[in-house]
């Protein structure tokens, strides 16, 4: 019904930067919260940044000021830019979004497969 897919993950050196895209395919009618999670090696997955239509953002504490979430709701695609980035950044990067199929009107979470951040000198 809805596809996320996420690219723009590739090996960076420490201090470079990003940026990552999700878009949205398929039977859309509406999307609502887009959002970026990231799971690290051996670790749980935690949230990333959050947007919503109107362009309202939430970030995780620890990642303020260094990453920048953003959408192009005429594209129904969400960014994630990454500056200065560490080496405990290194995970795979997700992406969700509410989203409305025009099958059946129900709004849903809908999950990307990820894409690979590594950041290693």
């Amino acid at each position: 019904q809805v596809q996320l897919v996420e690219s723009g993950g590739g090996l960076v050196q420490p201090g470079g930067s990003l940026r990552l895209s999700c878009t949205a395919s398929g039977l859309i009618r509406s999307i609502n919260a887009m959002r970026w999670y990231r799971q690290a090696p051996g670790k749980e997955r935690e949230s990333v940044a959050s947007i919503t239509t109107g362009g309202s953002t939430v970030y995780a504490d620890s990642l303020k000021g260094r990453f920048t979430i953003s959408r192009d709701n005429a594209r129904n695609t969400v960014y994630l830019q990454l500056n200065n980035l560490k080496p405990e950044d290194t995970a795979v990067y997700y992406c969700n979004a509410d989203a409305e199929s025009i099958t059946d009107y129900i709004m849903r979470t809908y999950w990307g497969k990820g894409t690979l951040v590594t950041v290693s000198s």
